[in-house]
């Protein structure tokens, strides 16, 4: 290696071209463990570099590990774990030949309308609040008073739900105040009811405090309650507005009976109220909450209908229980951001909130009845839609003798990327696949385009 000589390109800096050179020969054991690197000069006079260009090489090599100096004896190479490199050699060759066909359209149901975001009324919200000086602190562990103030107002005008601002508590996702939840409640509760099928997030988050699971039944035409009653759980996790995965709403008998089922049994209700702001035929149906506050514990979040990043959820808990989360959590930082904390609070305040929430509404209102009547011309029979009503995706029954896993590849193959159901599913399990299909952050010409590739790859 006394006279190394490769090509200097143009296109990036000298020394990094040097390093990434030996540090490929090193990787790949064309120089072995021990040998000696030519010398500060030889290297650079080979390659009619600078001097300090070669030493700015070799100080990054050895910087990572790769070589090291031995003071005037000069650099020598360092013993690795070439498997490791053979491994990840192999795996990059793999990946060139096996590469992923290209997405052109995704039916992603967690994206919100990148391009009705209000984003200057957002920024401009942002940007005061950083004058502010409250924001030049640690936020309170339960969420900022500004911000519940404007949730419990927003909760009675559009959920009827009567609640005390200190009964709020503010956190980062549903997720996570689940697992905050789970635990003030494990050893009084050991069992809960989950529906089947159901957000499997919301699942994971019990069996994490390894909770009994008992199921819910739920099918196309709603809940089945019929064996409530029998089963020992007290408690239950329900997304009743807009069930996860079929879109279904539970009818005001099906939520009076829950309600009377949990006074029966001393429990309480678990309310996910994840998108309810969207429902396209009629007003949004009451919550649970604004039934029996006492007996149902409400979640809510902005990831939905506003923007996922901005990771604020919140939850509104009955007395006996925020006395008891209150005294738990009271020295744990809250999880949600400060910042975004204080600029939803102004947001609502100002009214962009429901300004916001009205112009998406007709939106993906108006997305919605487009990706159907695509769905319904391009595939007829062959599908049944569900959860045309409300919310940001719609499920496809597809009955075509196919499975899901032929389906996803079929449509991947095609660039179409689309979201299975089967994870979501406990035991009630369904004969024909149903697929889900996002449409929020698609503009018209890209579901048509979508639905089209589907209809190639299926049909």
């Amino acid at each position: 290696m006394k006279n190394t000589i490769f090509a200097i390109k143009d296109d990036s800096p000298k020394y990094k071209q040097i390093y990434e050179q030996f540090k490929k020969y090193i990787e790949q054991g064309d120089i072995p463990a021990d040998e000696q690197l030519p010398s500060i000069r030889q290297l650079a006079d080979s390659l009619q570099v600078s001097r300090n260009t070669t030493l700015m090489a070799y100080d990054q090599l050895a910087a990572e590990g790769y070589i090291r100096g031995e003071g005037r004896k000069g650099f020598f190479v360092n013993q690795l774990e070439a498997s490791l490199f053979q491994d990840s050699s192999l795996s990059i060759s793999q990946k060139q030949t096996e590469a992923a066909p290209t997405v052109r359209i995704d039916f992603k149901a967690g994206a919100v309308d990148q391009t009705h975001f209000p984003l200057q009324a957002w920024r401009r919200t942002a940007n005061q609040v950083l004058t502010f000086q409250e924001s030049f602190r640690y936020g309170t562990p339960f969420g900022e008073a500004c911000l519940r103030e404007q949730i419990a107002a927003y909760l009675l005008q559009s959920r009827g739900v009567r609640a005390d601002s200190n009964s709020i508590i503010i956190g980062s996702s549903t997720q996570q105040m689940l697992i905050n939840l789970g635990y003030i409640l494990k050893d009084d509760f050991p069992g809960i009811f989950v529906e089947d099928p159901g957000y499997d997030g919301a699942r994971e988050a019990f069996q994490f405090h390894r909770y009994l699971l008992e199921t819910l039944p739920v099918t196309e035409a709603g809940a089945d309650f019929s064996q409530l009653e029998q089963k020992i759980s007290r408690l239950i996790y329900v997304t009743p507005s807009h069930h996860s995965p079929y879109g279904v709403s539970m009818s005001i008998q099906q939520r009076q009976r829950l309600i009377q089922w949990a006074n029966m049994k001393q429990g309480y209700i678990i309310e996910d109220d994840y998108d309810s702001e969207f429902r396209y035929t009629q007003k949004p149906f009451p919550a649970l909450a604004s039934i029996d506050s006492a007996r149902v514990i409400y979640l809510g979040n902005f990831s939905k209908s506003f923007l996922p990043g901005i990771r604020l959820s919140y939850m509104v808990l009955p007395q006996p229980l925020l006395t008891l989360y209150k005294n738990q959590f009271s020295h744990f930082e809250n999880t949600a951001s400060l910042l975004n904390q204080l600029a939803m609070a102004k947001f609502m305040e100002d009214g962009e909130w429901d300004r916001h929430i009205k112009r998406m509404r007709l939106v993906y209102k108006r997305k919605m009845g487009h990706l159907v009547s695509e769905l319904k011309e391009q595939f007829g029979q062959c599908i049944t839609i569900i959860g045309e009503q409300s919310g940001l995706y719609v499920l496809i029954k597809v009955q075509l003798k196919r499975t899901e896993e032929w389906l996803l590849q079929q449509a991947s193959s095609c660039g179409v990327k689309v979201y299975p159901t089967s994870l979501y599913f406990i035991h009630n399990h369904t004969e024909q696949p149903i697929i889900k299909l996002g449409f929020s952050n698609l503009s018209f010409d890209e579901i048509q385009l979508g639905v089209n590739l589907l209809k190639k790859a299926w049909l």
